[in-house]
């Protein structure tokens, strides 16, 4: 049987991947307002009144569900210290009930906005997928 070595990490790269969740943020800001720059331009102010209302909802719920999986890690690591799950249940299904809500207001005002809403939603993935390529930019570019 062989022992495995200890892994060995470059700071570097530590510091690199540690920012990643703060360049999603920033990708998140960037697309919505490039995005919606360009789909007023094509499709009017009525889908991007949904989008940026589904921008913002997707938004909310990115930071929202960052400081939940947080407040569980917390949990699981430091038993001794006591902290509500209430809130931490609470804060996870609000964050649901924003969206059904954001729909069913849109839909009522304009069904049309309803297909920007859901656009909007997706901002999330447009952001994860920037920063993959970002970061499949940068490895290359320092050869490794």
């Amino acid at each position: 049987m062989t022992t495995a070595e200890p892994l060995t990490t470059d700071p570097n790269s530590e510091a690199f991947y540690a920012a990643a969740l703060d360049r999603i943020s920033r990708f998140m800001l960037v697309l919505t307002i490039t995005l919606s720059a360009a789909a007023w331009w094509r499709y009017g102010w009525r889908i991007v009144l949904g989008f940026a209302c589904g921008c913002a909802v997707a938004y909310l719920n990115f930071h929202w569900l960052k400081r939940v999986v947080t407040a569980l890690a917390d949990r699981a690591t430091q038993p001794g210290r006591t902290q509500s799950s209430g809130g931490v249940v609470l804060r996870f299904l609000l964050r649901y009930v924003l969206m059904g809500l954001g729909a069913y207001v849109i839909f009522t005002v304009s069904p049309a906005s309803l297909y920007g809403l859901f656009a909007g939603l997706f901002l999330p993935v447009a952001a994860i997928a920037c920063e993959a390529a970002y970061e499949m930019w940068v490895a290359v570019a320092r050869g490794t």
